[in-house]
């Protein structure tokens, strides 16, 4: 078996952590997300960016990582945020929905980069074209 073509870089500051991650995010490589995540909250981590800028690819079993680990993180009082997505997780978390669980911003804002001031939330997001319902519902049409 191929090892991983995934790389994970981390920077602590205090409760915060910085979680770079590099390469590809599939099947093989999101066991390797998953347990760095978790070693961020064994460790005392309470809020873990997740800066995804130099992954190439992230298909749904990353988005499973993502998604798990935000929900532990949570349970703890802490946060998750992902930023810049790649163009193929950045589909998944619209056709999911999912977003606004991950990057910190409401339904249909870009993630901010890091650093940088929140999106403001006086502004209605974008409204959403084409049908969700079927997509989430596990329908094959």
């Amino acid at each position: 078996m191929p090892l991983p073509q995934l790389t994970v870089y981390r920077h602590d500051r205090k409760k915060r952590a910085l979680v770079t991650l590099a390469g590809e995010i599939d099947l093989e490589s999101a066991p390797l997300v998953r347990a760095a995540l978790a070693r961020c909250l064994s460790d005392g981590i309470r809020t873990i960016d997740v800066d995804l800028t130099p992954v190439t690819f992230c298909d749904c079993s990353g988005l499973n990582a993502f998604l798990q680990a935000a929900h532990k993180t949570a349970e703890t009082g802490g946060t998750l945020r992902l930023h810049h997505p790649p163009p193929t997780l950045g589909l998944i978390l619209d056709l999911t929905g999912s977003g606004f669980m991950l990057l910190g911003v409401p339904f249909g804002y870009p993630s901010p980069p890091l650093g940088s001031a929140p999106v403001p939330t006086a502004q209605a997001p974008p409204r959403r074209t084409g049908p969700v319902a079927s997509l989430l519902s596990g329908d094959a049409r």
